[in-house]
């Protein structure tokens, strides 16, 4: 595992991975970081794995990035072009301990879009975890449920953390099994 290393240039909310608790790093502190997928960091500190999120990269010394905006010249977006759009911003959401997208884990285990306006929708999503205990959940889930409130016609996201059925690695993709040395 590589990592590059970072000095903390002032105190940041992070979760500890795996159990989801918030806690303050502190100014100074070192921090190597062993992964930035989807706009957030895997930090360790002191021996122990943290989650930075995107809007804290500065205090890695990194550039915090603006989302891109989500905007057709053409006006509305059919309901296929949303949801190709979903799946792919749900492609960009990342579990700290796992160098592969939760989608290509296989966690989404449904997303369905209800119109609630004109040209606005609203996201139901189940998603499960690769283990039941993880305390992670809740960071994850919220990190779904942001980048889908993020795409322009999404005005409300719901996401549901779901254990029927068990998460196994049969639900990964090809390519996920490939990145993981698994075939």
């Amino acid at each position: 595992m590589s990592s590059e290393q970072k000095i903390l240039t002032r105190d940041v909310e992070a979760s500890v991975v795996p159990i989801g608790t918030k806690v303050t790093l502190q100014k100074g502190e070192t921090a190597h970081i062993t992964q930035s997928l989807g706009g957030t960091y895997t930090v360790i500190v002191n021996g122990n794995m943290f989650r930075i999120e995107s809007k804290d990269a500065d205090a890695l010394g990194i550039e915090v990035v603006a989302a891109p905006v989500t905007a057709t010249a053409s006006g509305p977006m059919t309901l296929e072009q949303l949801e190709k759009k979903v799946w792919e911003s749900l492609k960009t959401c990342y579990d700290p301990e796992i160098p592969v997208n939760i989608v290509d884990l296989g966690l989404i285990y449904d997303c369905h879009l209800t119109p609630i306006g004109a040209d606005n929708y609203k996201a139901d999503v189940k998603m499960t975890l690769t283990a039941p205990g993880c305390g992670m959940g809740p960071v994850l889930a919220q990190d779904v449920q942001n980048k889908l409130i993020s795409l322009e016609p999404i005005d409300e996201a719901n996401v549901e953390l779901v254990w029927d059925p068990p998460w196994n690695q049969g639900m990964m993709t090809e390519a996920a099994k490939l990145q993981l040395g698994l075939l």
